[in-house]
């Protein structure tokens, strides 16, 4: 008993230092932050700012100067509608793949699935080109009807959809009920932590996303945060302080996202993963 306890300790121990070897990169991002330039690459790095400027780095950062609020409300309003959109797109490909009986329904599904093993840079000039033809180049519009689809958005919702039974829809259907009601008051409420999952899931993603907005825009007025943040980097020039005061105002939506959503990341993705 004792032997299982003490490598119940030494696991546990092995593992928190595994956690703060990969925090130390935020931490000291964090820092930073909030240093004056001179004591940036002081060494030993001083975690606590002997002369800390306070949230001075934090408003010059969003100041007029740079236009950093412009790119982070870029980002909200393209992140949240993307977001929304392909929730309710995934769901009712789900329910389509799942309640509603059609011949050849599983076959198309494996096609479906196995296009998942096509790379998104292979797609990015056919992408292009659509974009120019529909006129949708250079607009946030554009960014969101590419982000609004997802294969494995389907595929999670999927498998949490596999698990309601079908007697439900059956019991709906006799009681004079379509599927567009079947979907919204009995299927979607019953797959809210797979949904919270996807919402948490897409929102990083779309947050995070460099390479699509690199390509299809080229107004500054339209730069996401990650444009911005680029675009800062290189007008800013090397201070690292202003930089980093730009990189944790980029970062903070991400983490109370996760602080928040990370029960429903662990179970939407265990259900996924064993359910079907």
């Amino acid at each position: 008993m004792k032997k299982i306890q003490i490598h119940k300790v030494i696991f546990t121990v092995f593992l928190f230092a595994i956690g703060f070897t990969m925090l130390t990169p935020l931490l000291w991002m964090i820092s930073t932050s909030f240093k004056p330039e001179n004591e940036v690459f002081q060494f030993p790095i001083k975690w606590i700012p002997e002369h800390s400027v306070g949230l001075a780095n934090y408003k010059e950062v969003w100041g007029s100067a740079y236009n950093f609020g412009m790119y982070y409300l870029n980002s909200i309003k393209v992140t949240v509608i993307s977001t929304v959109l392909q929730i309710l797109v995934s769901a009712l490909g789900a329910y389509g793949f799942t309640k509603i009986k059609w011949k050849g329904r599983n076959q198309l599904f494996l096609v479906y699935l196995a296009t998942m093993m096509i790379p998104a840079q292979v797609m990015i000039v056919s992408r292009f080109v659509i974009m120019q033809k529909m006129n949708l180049y250079n607009t946030h519009m554009g960014i969101i009807m590419m982000t609004m689809f997802s294969l494995y958005g389907v595929f999670l919702l999927r498998q949490a959809m596999m698990a309601i039974p079908d007697s439900l829809c059956e019991s709906a259907k006799i009681d004079g009920a379509g599927h567009l009601r079947i979907f919204f008051q009995i299927i979607f409420p019953l797959v809210k932590p797979s949904i919270a999952t996807l919402a948490v899931l897409k929102f990083v993603w779309t947050w995070n996303d460099y390479q699509t907005p690199l390509i299809f825009l080229s107004n500054r007025k339209l730069f996401t945060i990650q444009l911005g943040m680029k675009l800062f980097a290189s007008e800013s020039g090397s201070i690292y302080s202003l930089t980093m005061a730009a990189a944790v105002s980029a970062t903070i939506p991400l983490i109370i996202l996760f602080l928040f959503g990370q029960r429903y990341i662990i179970d939407g993705i265990a259900s996924g993963a064993v359910k079907g």
